[in-house]
């Protein structure tokens, strides 16, 4: 016996003749926690849908080795019943059903006749959200009843009822809150006491410092290096997952700030499910032309609601006087706000930016398809020259841009979203968290573009949840809390101590 739980040997997997995968190894100890990284594009998802038979055995080249004999699944449930379960990266709830009918989907209990036993699995599933420090949570309510953060906690659950010895967590903190983090983290380190083992898949390279005993780094569908964690600082993964040397996370670049180029009044949004409660309470701001605006906040301060509701996106009732190079604009929907000269790329790229049906150069062309139409048909010519304009300007990782905007990692999903935006030449480019997800190579290069739209007059509003590219990127910050503008700070001399004093209402700091 080798003493591993799983190995993954010369792992090759092709889409359409581009390798995806060539030859990885991966090794697995019970009780371990594998960081696996990589840019955007790297593998890593490919690769964990390999070991969980998403692409079954046969469609890939090499062998997997669980508890030393051959694993050749054919179906998800046959991983799953050797014990071997996926948390993807996006969720997979039913939201119409209960929290309970969730956490036990495919996995039910029964009494004799078939019947489902309700109050069984009810009990279960109030132990398993104990376990996950959410006790608060009514298992027969519908899951679409809870946040974000919730719902992807409710999803590990999932896991944890399936009793699994291997737990695979693809970016399992993106919608996750400071403190829901901090239990995430909590219940790796009780799994690994139990001897489950786990592949933590993430961006957040503190996360993978705390809680991963080995590093393992892909790049470009290779395998780079296998390192303890102990021996590695997030310094050296990122060298090793670009390939460079990074000795700044945030480029620099000359960008002049002129007049103020956009207002925004008076901005008012009702909560769509409490019209009584007011996510943004009355907020007013401007910015400037080449100027990029932080807008910096808590969960639930109202950044995104602020933002929707300027791009005419917010579902609930809402108030918003827009004003755009001194005129009175009307962007009560996204089209009339797109022709106005404003541009958003959202947060939640799954439902709000691409469109899943259709290919990375349709999603690309998508906003502007009347530039390229002459009478009843579009110039196939002229659209794919602008979508491969587009994919060289932004590095963006396709073989093709025929194939499906699917096959694409979350950051060149991410990528394509805001191709679709630039190519509306927009006065006023609002990013909605515009590096979630995506890795720090890309972080880069997504930053550096930031600055090149600046450089050249576009003005750019950025929400983040991330205090350090708030300020490693902005020149002025808006601080939200609690729906209303607690602050307003230059970006000079700023300290993200400074910005969460504010964030929490505990006194505007001395602006800088």
């Amino acid at each position: 016996m080798s003493g591993y739980l799983l190995e993954m040997k010369g792992i090759s997997k092709r889409f359409g003749g581009v390798p995806a995968l060539d030859g990885i190894d991966l090794v697995v100890r019970a009780g371990e926690c594998i960081g696996l990284c990589g840019e955007n594009g790297a593998g890593k998802s490919t690769l964990m849908k390999v070991l969980s038979a998403v692409y079954p055995h046969g469609s890939w080249d090499g062998e997997i080795l669980w508890d030393g004999a051959p694993l050749r699944a054919r179906s998800v449930r046959e991983t799953e019943q050797a014990g071997i379960v996926i948390i993807h990266q996006e969720l997979m709830l039913v939201p119409e059903l209960s929290v309970a009918e969730n956490l036990f989907l495919g996995n039910e209990i029964t009494r004799a006749g078939g019947r489902l036993d309700y109050p069984a699995m009810n009990r279960r599933a109030e132990e398993i959200l104990r376990e996950l420090k959410l006790p608060d949570v009514n298992v027969v309510l519908p899951v679409k009843n809870y946040g974000g953060g919730h719902q992807q906690l409710i999803e590990i659950g999932k896991a944890l009822n399936k009793k699994a010895r291997l737990l695979i967590l693809d970016e399992p903190s993106a919608s996750l809150t400071t403190s829901e983090i901090a239990v995430l983290l909590e219940i790796i380190r009780d799994l690994k006491a139990k001897g489950v083992a786990c592949v933590y898949i993430s961006h957040k390279l503190e996360e993978v410092a705390a809680i991963c005993d080995t590093v393992v780094v892909i790049r470009d569908g290779r395998h780079i290096a296998t390192t303890p964690m102990a021996q590695m600082d997030t310094h050296r993964i990122i060298n090793q997952m670009v390939g460079r040397e990074m000795s700044q996370m945030y480029p620099s670049l000359p960008h002049p700030v002129g007049e103020v180029v956009m207002e925004a009044r008076h901005i008012t949004c009702f909560d769509a499910d409490q019209p009584e409660r007011k996510r943004v309470d009355d907020v007013s701001f401007n910015v400037r032309r080449g100027e990029i605006l932080g807008i910096a906040g808590l969960v639930g301060a109202g950044r995104t609601e602020l933002v929707m509701a300027i791009f005419g996106a917010y579902a609930g009732e809402h108030e918003v006087e827009v004003w755009l190079e001194g005129q009175r604009v009307d962007t009560s929907t996204p089209m009339k706000a797109i022709r106005a000269g404003f541009a958003l790329v959202p947060e939640d790229r799954k439902h709000h930016g691409i469109v899943r049906d259709l290919s990375v150069g349709a999603n690309i062309t998508l906003s502007v398809l009347q530039r390229f139409a002459h009478a009843t048909r579009i110039d196939d010519g002229a659209e794919l020259a602008a979508v491969n304009d587009q994919i060289g300007q932004l590095a963006l990782k396709t073989a093709s841009p025929a194939l499906p905007i699917t096959s694409l990692s979350g950051g060149n999903q991410q990528k394509a979203v805001l191709a679709r935006m630039l190519l509306t030449r927009p006065k006023v480019l609002i990013l909605d968290e515009p590096t979630r997800g995506v890795d720090v190579g890309a972080k880069f290069e997504i930053y550096k573009l930031m600055l090149e739209l600046a450089a050249q007059g576009i003005a750019i509003v950025m929400v983040s949840s991330e205090l350090a590219e708030v300020l490693g990127v902005s020149d002025r910050v808006l601080v939200m809390g609690e729906g209303k503008l607690r602050g307003e700070f230059a970006n000079v001399g700023l300290t993200q101590e400074m910005v969460l004093a504010a964030a929490i209402g505990q006194g505007a700091p001395a602006a800088p």
